[in-house]
């Protein structure tokens, strides 16, 4: 049952919003209040701090008061507004995919480094444009990372899979929304295993410059620590990679392998403990130049490697 707000200007509804997801031990109370406000209204953050006595219609009062019951109640905020931001581009989300979270930018500039470090070793001038690049994407989810790269390097084609087809929709509605669509393939495969959607086959061999994942790594013996809202809200199938939660990395790495042309590149999102069970697997029979990135929390986030 949503709280009634007896006063509905902006500022009064906001100081409540805060106060009830304080109240709640909702994380960042004070943002989630703020994002929902931005929501139900229409409007950004500088407009509401610059109209604090602007009065709330009623219906829109209630609207935003049921909203920050559902956040103290423990969906999270990227739920209830649909929307998330990742490298500068809004996205869509829903409770089909995980929710982009800002680590997974190391990713991508990890990626976007090593394909201009790869040029400038080989001595050919740079591919600012992406042209003649084939990249995949596995695990896609909302499709974040797939059209990062895609906006960043506009000449490249790039393969989006995942096991689950209500996420592959979610991606497909972000390509068409951000204009990348005409250059993005998506298929219903596991890893880079076979399609389920066609007969195409998107674990092409020798077909890849660059692969890219950020794929399931929590452990689900760790399930009980994780955050109300991504243990009870977030897609088990984009969470979990076993017990452990790297046990996804063995076959992603043997297939992308496979996959990648001699010198290609792999870059793989980590687990906050998944570094000691994924390095061993790029073995120096098959991968050179292998590289490990921490985030901000001095985390290991990404690791990357060439294929000889």
């Amino acid at each position: 049952m949503s709280l009634i707000f007896k006063e509905k200007s902006v500022r009064t509804l906001l100081k409540s919003g805060i106060g009830q997801l304080r109240d709640a031990q909702v994380p960042s109370y004070t943002l989630a209040a703020e994002l929902l406000l931005l929501h139900v209204l229409g409007r950004d953050r500088t407009w509401i701090y610059s109209h604090p006595e602007e009065e709330i219609l009623d219906s829109v009062a209630d609207q935003y008061s049921a909203l920050v019951q559902r956040r103290a109640n423990g969906e999270p905020t990227q739920h209830l507004t649909g929307k998330q931001e990742f490298w500068g581009l809004e996205l869509e989300v829903t409770p089909d995919v995980l929710i982009p979270r800002p680590e997974t930018e190391h990713l991508i500039e990890v990626a976007l480094d090593r394909l201009a470090v790869r040029e400038f070793r080989a001595g050919r001038r740079q591919k600012t444009d992406g042209a003649g690049l084939r990249i995949a994407d596995i695990g896609t989810g909302s499709g974040c990372m797939a059209i990062a790269l895609a906006k960043e390097l506009p000449a490249a084609t790039i393969l989006a899979t995942d096991v689950s087809a209500a996420a592959l929709a979610v991606a497909r509605r972000n390509a068409e929304r951000h204009g990348v669509i005409g250059r993005m393939r998506f298929v219903k495969a596991n890893l880079l295993g076979e399609g389920s959607e066609s007969r195409e086959t998107s674990g092409e061999p020798n077909a890849f410059d660059l692969i890219a994942s950020n794929p399931p790594y929590v452990g689900r013996r760790e399930a009980a620590t994780l955050m109300r809202e991504v243990r009870e809200h977030e897609p088990e199938i984009a969470l979990y990679g076993g017990e452990e939660g790297y046990e996804l990395y063995g076959d992603l790495i043997a297939q992308s392998a496979k996959c990648l042309l001699s010198g290609g590149i792999l870059v793989l999102e980590l687990g906050h403990n998944s570094l000691p069970a994924v390095e061993p697997l790029l073995g120096a029979s098959t991968w050179t130049k292998v590289g490990v990135t921490n985030d901000l929390a001095g985390i290991p986030r990404v690791v990357a490697a060439e294929k000889l």
